[in-house]
């Protein structure tokens, strides 16, 4: 234990200031001469199941938004990109018809709905994480029923059907993997598809896959060796295992570093990138959402000890493949109350305080991540606010989408934080945060010529309460004076759900409300930038679920 206190408090978690008493004042402390590693915007990622929203109207519109509020490429995962269909989305479902094949059992490949999704992305500066999956119905083994007809409330395991299941042919597996890749080489370039990742399925270790563990081994190696035929220089990776699949993924990065490979028939198969899933569990109590960010972020933990046994797999890229509160983002809160949360501010501050632990625990474990996917984008022609786990409704921003604006605008390198109202990082793996008082911690970052501070007050329940005041102390910042701007994220500020149930929940609003919805979707400035000393402390109220950003620039 002594060694882990040790851990956090260099981290800028100080085990000490746990004991603060309930009705204590916050008081943040940011060191900007003590770095502690780059702001690598590992929040950039983003996914979804249904690849066909991706060029619809709002589709087109949030992808757009994203692209623009990151200072990096976004990157992109979706389901469904080599299922069998016409294109029709569906909830947790949809299709490109990239395979087919003759009646002489011949493969024929048609790259146009596929091709739609990618340039999307590539126009604007995107980049796929691409799945290569599912299983297109003139390859799979129990091709009957094959689309789902899927609705919330209905048993999950409904939509496993004949995508699910391995190839009959495992050879016109690896090329359908081979003919795509080459084609996106054709089309995009060489330099353009080496900056993709791409990967096998979606959590085999669980219902995606009707397969057994043997099968998806085959299923990847095959799949490898059709991408690197095509481009030896493409970047691939797995196994993107659910949050409790940490044996499972133990097992094919064993079967990739020293099994013999189904394909070639030597030890090994590549192995450019490691995947896992971690989920939240929410539950109702007495009437109140309560959130488990502890779940989350043990998933995460038991998988990066995974990878921290292979000395070989020193410094490989990892990606989060999905990373949420909790695991279905189609299950709207008519049907799963728990999912109450996801119109509001409590997705938002669970976002600002979980992103805070993820660096942590990348620091702690050193592991170099590369990003974690939050799976959550926009589901086209819903009900307003209906509760999915989405970044916009009907085309208006949601309050989480305003804190990835926020991450967007913190650059260079993070630098050390402490506060006296911020749960450690052992607690919180513990226990969560439960306590009565809120979690008020801080992320700071520091570039040539501005320093940023995100603040948050969060709690696992979806509770209001009286705002908290919060001192702000700032150390080692290279100029006297600064330019300081505050964005906010409240009940009051860039939250155009509070908006909407002022107008009374309207599920028709007319092109007035509409464009009101949009204006308070959009992140809000508070109050207009000051010249500030650095030698005075900067004084927030910040209410319970309550994310700030300060922006300082010189």
């Amino acid at each position: 234990m002594k060694i882990l206190n040790s851990i956090y408090v260099f981290l800028g978690l100080s085990v000490f200031s746990y004991v603060a008493t309930a009705q204590s004042k916050a008081n943040i402390e940011v060191d900007f001469g003590k770095n502690t590693a780059p702001m690598k915007s590992i929040w950039a990622w983003f996914g979804y199941d249904e690849p066909n929203y991706t060029y619809m109207k709002d589709g087109q519109k949030l992808l757009t938004e994203i692209s623009k509020l990151s200072p990096v490429p976004v990157y992109v995962r979706t389901h469904n990109l080599l299922t069998s269909g016409d294109g029709t989305p569906a909830l947790k479902w949809g299709s490109t018809n990239a395979y087919t094949e003759d009646a002489q059992g011949n493969p024929v490949y048609n790259w146009k709905i596929v091709d739609q999704i990618f340039d999307t992305y590539v126009k604007r500066g995107m980049k796929p994480l691409a799945q290569i999956g599912f299983m297109p119905e003139a390859l799979s083994t129990k091709p009957v029923p094959y689309q789902h007809k899927w609705k919330p409330g209905a048993r999950y395991d409904e939509i496993m059907t004949g995508w699910a299941y391995p190839p009959k042919d495992y050879k016109k597996w690896g090329n359908l993997v081979y003919k795509w890749v080459k084609h996106c080489v054709e089309r995009y370039g060489k330099a353009e598809v080496e900056s993709w990742y791409w990967e096998v399925w979606n959590e085999p270790d669980g219902a995606y896959w009707k397969g057994t563990q043997a099968d998806f081994f085959k299923l990847y190696d095959y799949a490898a060796d059709g991408l690197k035929r095509a481009l030896p220089t493409a970047k691939i990776g797995g196994a993107n295992v659910t949050g409790g699949g940490a044996k499972y993924l133990d097992a094919f990065i064993k079967h990739c570093l020293s099994d013999t490979n189904y394909v070639t028939g030597k030890i090994g198969s590549p192995l450019d990138a490691v995947l896992f899933h971690a989920k939240g569990s929410p539950r109702v109590v007495n009437g109140t959402v309560v959130m488990d960010i502890r779940a989350q972020l043990r998933n995460i933990e038991s998988n990066f000890r995974v990878i921290n046994k292979y000395p070989q797999l020193k410094n490989i890229p990892v990606i989060i493949g999905e990373s949420d509160p909790e695991g279905c983002a189609a299950c709207g809160m008519a049907t799963n109350p728990e999912n109450a949360y996801r119109n509001g501010t409590m997705y938002s501050s669970y976002t600002a305080a979980s992103f805070a632990r993820l660096y942590a625990l990348t620091d702690l474990y050193q592991i170099n991540l590369l990003g974690a996917v939050t799976w959550s984008f926009e589901f086209e022609n819903q009900p307003w606010f209906a509760g999915f786990r989405d970044l916009a409704t009907n085309g208006v921003d949601k309050p989480v989408l305003n804190v990835f604006r926020m991450f967007g605008m913190m650059k260079g390198n993070r630098v050390a934080v402490k506060s006296n109202r911020m749960y450690p990082l052992k607690p919180v793996l513990d226990s969560s945060i439960r306590k009565p008082q809120t979690d008020i911690g801080a992320l700071a970052a520091k570039a040539e010529q501005s320093a940023t501070i995100m603040v948050w007050n969060y709690h696992d329940e979806d509770k209001t309460g009286n705002p908290d005041t919060v001192r702000v102390i700032l150390h080692n910042l290279p100029v006297k004076t600064v330019t300081l701007t505050e964005y906010r994220v409240d009940a009051n500020n860039s939250n155009a759900y509070e908006v909407w149930k002022k107008m009374g929940s309207p599920q028709n609003p007319d092109a007035i409300q509409i464009a009101t919805l949009a204006k308070a979707g959009q992140l809000k400035m508070i109050g207009k930038p000051i010249k500030q000393s650095v030698s005075k402390d900067l004084a927030l109220v910040l209410p319970r679920q309550g994310v700030s950003l300060l922006k300082m620039d010189w």
